[in-house]
C-alpha cells in the first residue's frame, strides 16, 4: 500500500491510464471499463481498475504538473508493477496546423523543469516513449482515420509564465508542436523502471488562436484520444 494512492496488492493492473483530471478518469472506468472496482479516492484522486476486451486495465488521475504526475508514476511502478502506462492528457497548441480536438502523440519531451537538472546535472536527458506503443497508437489511429500528429511536445512547470511567448516562440522554430506539463517527467520515470509509456493527447487550446475546449468538454468528449489508448495498451 503506497502514501497516496493507498491501495492493496492486486488492485491495480499492470496496464494503467493516466489522465492528469480525476473526473477524467472517473468517466472512462464508467463509460468503457466493465465492472469498475474504485481502488482509491485518496486527495479526490480517483483510480479505478476493469475489464476492456478481457485485459484488465486501471485508470489513475495524476493531477497536473510534474510533482503531483511524478508521485503517483512512481506509486504505480515501485509499489504496484505497472508495466504499460499511457498518459491520456489534454495539450495547448503552439503550431498552426494542430487544431482543437485533434490529438498528438509526443515522440519526445523538451522541458524547463529543474527535475531532471537535478537527477542528471549537466547532462542534458531526452525523455521519450517507447516506440512499440508510439508505432501501435499512430498505426491504429491512421487506420481509423483519427486526426493524429506525432511530434515532441515542451512540458513546462509553469501554466502561467512571463516568459511563455519567448519559449514558444523559439521552440516552435525547432519543430515542438504543443505544451504540457506532464510528459517529460512520464518518459523519465518509465525509463528509469524499465516500464513502457506514451503521451497521447488532445488539443485543449490554442497558444496561436487562442481557442478553447469547454472544461467540461475536456473530461467527457474526448473518446477517440481514450478509445485509442485502450485499444494498445
Amino acid at each position: 500500500m503506497s502514501l497516496h494512492i493507498g491501495a492493496k496488492q492486486g488492485e491495480i493492473a499492470e496496464r494503467v491510464l493516466l489522465p492528469g483530471d480525476p473526473l477524467r478518469a472517473k468517466y472512462i472506468a464508467e463509460t468503457f471499463l466493465e465492472d469498475a472496482v474504485c481502488y482509491t479516492t485518496i486527495r479526490g484522486m480517483y483510480g479505478y481498475t476493469g475489464m476492456y476486451h478481457g485485459k484488465r486495465v486501471s485508470v489513475q488521475g495524476t493531477g497536473m504538473g510534474i510533482p503531483s504526475i511524478s508521485i503517483y508514476v512512481s506509486e504505480l511502478l515501485q509499489s504496484y508493477q505497472a508495466k504499460r502506462l499511457i498518459r491520456v492528457g489534454t495539450c495547448g497548441s503552439m503550431d498552426e496546423h494542430l487544431k482543437l480536438r485533434e490529438m498528438l502523440i509526443a515522440n519526445g519531451a523538451a522541458t524547463d523543469s529543474g527535475v531532471n537538472m537535478g537527477r542528471f546535472g549537466s547532462v542534458s536527458y531526452a525523455p521519450v516513449p517507447d516506440f512499440s506503443l508510439l508505432m501501435s497508437a499512430y498505426t491504429q489511429g491512421m487506420a481509423q482515420n483519427m486526426p493524429i500528429h506525432v511530434g515532441q511536445v515542451f512540458t513546462s512547470d509553469l501554466f502561467y509564465d512571463d516568459h511563455l511567448k519567448e519559449k514558444t516562440d523559439l521552440l516552435v522554430s525547432y519543430g515542438v508542436l504543443a505544451c504540457d506539463m506532464e510528459s517529460a517527467e512520464l518518459y523519465t520515470l518509465a525509463a528509469k523502471f524499465h516500464a513502457q509509456a506514451l503521451t497521447i493527447m488532445t488539443v485543449s487550446d490554442s497558444l496561436v488562436t487562442g481557442e478553447n475546449v469547454p472544461p467540461k468538454d475536456r473530461e467527457t468528449t474526448f473518446h477517440d484520444m481514450m478509445l485509442l489508448a485502450l485499444e494498445i495498451i
